[in-house]
């Protein structure tokens, strides 16, 4: 087996932060995610990582270790527009890892470009199965103002790289979507299996469906908790995390393997499906608390620190140049990355994380920014169904005393010494941004920033 690390990042949609066992949830969300709590246990686990606002721009900022608004992915796109998404000029951590001689697989959503040059294969990876954008289009079918004649067709879609062709699989129904996950297993399964046989290092990008809308579990988890359906859908997540790690076990590379387990962002807000950012307020699609922190759990035994909690912070495009680091391979030095790598801290030689702060974003409206346990609030908005709320004057929030963002500014602490570091964080993006022009929403493909 290569020294190079194998790695599993295990990506979780809409997962709130009061969800998992480990995360305060568990009995108090009707079931155990016995699984994920181990895994936790001989890990690191994070309570303060922090994803962007909504799927499109974590999962590219994922990708890119940028933040989103750098690469005109800081929205989801509503419908299924025509080109939209990564231009060819941005590198992935799939490019980054191919090109170090890692197999690279991706399974369920994709959701930061379509169309010819922005599909995942030509960003980097072998091989992926999954939806082009999202799962509530599975509604569509049942719907009866819908025609899928006149509105189109949301399929499952498959491409190998140096296919130029996508194939065209069902469509994307309430039944596809309630097993889709089960696919998705049996096609990870394989794919790192033919890794370890060949000896060569993988990365698999694995997208869980759960716990996006519609929450609809298979039918071997239906009724298993006895607290509803939601609660069936935890005890499949946290069953499907744990049969990939009983791959690794099987296949002895357990040891070599660096496994990221992760949320995208905040939690469901609609009734039906509505999902728990425990004890912080805010949904996805807001500027709450509760969207700037899904859980995070890392195990890499014998490298990563074991048993470990920390509130230090962490944002999603630090994991580019980690991931890049624990593989030996080069960050691109051509243009602005904004993740650091946190290989010292995640390995226990430091305490604290090399990041303390980020700025953040609700599509291309910068909601405020975010510095060690202190928030400057720019807008109001702690739920998608909230209306967005402009700040007079910045609003600068103690989450160690008010971690639900209720309170009335307190005269006796106004804090705003912590200016000077929000300044700091702003300053640096605004610089970065007068050095390489932003990349706006809708860009062709062939765009390059200034070009």
């Amino acid at each position: 087996m290569s020294v190079q690390p194998n790695i599993l990042f295990f990506h979780v949609d809409n997962l709130g932060f009061g969800e998992l066992s480990c995360y305060s949830g568990g009995p108090l969300r009707g079931a155990w995610t016995r699984r994920i709590d181990e895994f936790a246990a001989h890990g690191f686990r994070m309570t303060n990582y922090a994803p962007e606002a909504q799927c499109t721009p974590t999962r590219s900022a994922l990708m890119t270790g940028r933040y989103a608004i750098r690469s005109g992915t800081h929205s989801v796109p509503l419908g299924a527009p025509d080109g939209w998404g990564l231009v060819a000029w941005e590198r992935t951590i799939a490019d980054v890892l191919s090109g170090a001689g890692y197999a690279c697989g991706i399974y369920g959503k994709w959701h930061v470009g379509e169309g010819a040059g922005r599909w995942p294969t030509d960003k980097g990876f072998r091989e992926w199965y999954g939806p082009a954008r999202t799962y509530d289009e599975a509604l569509w079918p049942d719907d009866p103002w819908y025609d899928p004649e006149r509105d189109g067709v949301s399929r499952m879609l498959e491409i190998r790289q140096g296919d130029p062709d996508v194939t065209e699989g069902e469509q994307l129904t309430l039944e596809v979507r309630r097993d889709v996950d089960a696919e998705y297993l049996a096609r990870a399964e394989a794919f790192m299996r033919d890794a370890v046989a060949g000896d060569t290092p993988f990365f698999v990008y694995f997208n869980h469906s759960l716990m996006h809308m519609p929450v609809i579990a298979r039918e071997e988890f239906r009724g298993a908790s006895g607290n509803g359906e939601w609660s069936d859908a935890l005890l499949e997540l946290d069953a499907d995390f744990g049969r990939l790690l009983d791959l690794l076990d099987e296949l002895g590379v357990a040891d070599d393997t660096l496994v990221v387990f992760a949320g995208d962002n905040g939690p469901e807000e609609v009734l039906t499906w509505r999902g728990t950012p425990g004890f912080y307020e805010g949904s996805y699609f807001a500027g709450g608390e509760g969207n700037l922190r899904t859980p995070c759990i890392v195990r890499w035994p014998g490298r990563v620190a074991e048993g470990v909690v920390s509130n230090e912070i962490c944002h999603v495009t630090d994991w580019f140049p980690t991931l890049a680091a624990a593989a030996g391979a080069a960050v691109p030095q051509d243009r602005v990355i904004d993740g650091v790598e946190q290989t010292r801290w995640l390995c226990g030689a430091d305490e604290r994380s090399a990041r303390d702060g980020f700025p953040f974003w609700m599509g291309e409206r910068l909601y405020g920014v975010k510095w060690r346990d202190f928030k400057l609030a720019l807008v109001a908005q702690r739920l998608s169904t909230d209306p967005p709320a402009e700040l007079s004057s910045p609003h600068v929030i103690n989450l160690i005393t008010d971690p639900q963002e209720r309170e009335p500014i307190d005269v006796r602490y106004l804090h705003s010494w912590t200016v000077a570091h929000f300044n700091r964080i702003l300053s640096d993006f605004r610089a970065s941004v007068a050095d390489e022009p932003l990349i706006p929403a809708g860009a062709p493909l062939d765009h390059r920033p200034g070009g």
